[in-house]
C-alpha cells in the first residue's frame, strides 16, 4: 500500500473536481465541507459562490478567521479496490475578499468549471490555502 510522493499527491489533487474542505470550530472538533477549488503552486482556491446558502455568514470563515490551519482531501473510488487512491493537502487558509489574488481565483475557477459561467455576480470571498505538506496513499 503505497504512501504518494509529494509531487504525485499534489498532481492527483489537482486532478480532481470535489474537495473536502476540514476547518477546526471554537471547541476543537472538526467541519467538513463540501467544496469546488483549483491548485495554483502550492495554493488551493476556492470562492464562495453565489448559490443559495442559508446564511451569508458561513462558518468555515468564521472557522479560518479564528484558526487558519485546514486540511483539505480528494479521493477516488472505484469498485475494484486496485485504483483507490487519496490524496491529501495541509496548510494554512486565509479569507481574501478582493483584490489580484481573488480576481486569479475567480478567472481560474471559471476556467475549470463551466458551471460558473452561467452563475451571476456577486461571488463573495476567496479562500487562499497555503499548502505545507501534500501527501497520499494508492492501493497499487
Amino acid at each position: 500500500m503505497p504512501t504518494l510522493a509529494p509531487e504525485e499527491a499534489r498532481r492527483r489533487f489537482a486532478s480532481a473536481t470535489v474537495a473536502y474542505l476540514a476547518t477546526l470550530r471554537a471547541d476543537g472538533t472538526a467541519a467538513l465541507v463540501p467544496i469546488v477549488f483549483e491548485v495554483i503552486g502550492d495554493r488551493v482556491v476556492s470562492l464562495i459562490d453565489p448559490k443559495p446558502k442559508r446564511t451569508p455568514e458561513l462558518a468555515r470563515l468564521r472557522h479560518i478567521a479564528r484558526d487558519p490551519r485546514v486540511a483539505l482531501l480528494v479521493d477516488h473510488y472505484e469498485d475494484d479496490w486496485e485504483l483507490l487512491w487519496w490524496a491529501r493537502a495541509e496548510g494554512v487558509a486565509r479569507v481574501v475578499g478582493e483584490g489580484p489574488e481573488r480576481e486569479e481565483a475567480m478567472r481560474r475557477l471559471r476556467s475549470k468549471y463551466p458551471q460558473y459561467e452561467a452563475l451571476d455576480d456577486p461571488f463573495g470571498d476567496a479562500i487562499v490555502v497555503q499548502v505545507a505538506r501534500w501527501s497520499g496513499w494508492s492501493a497499487s
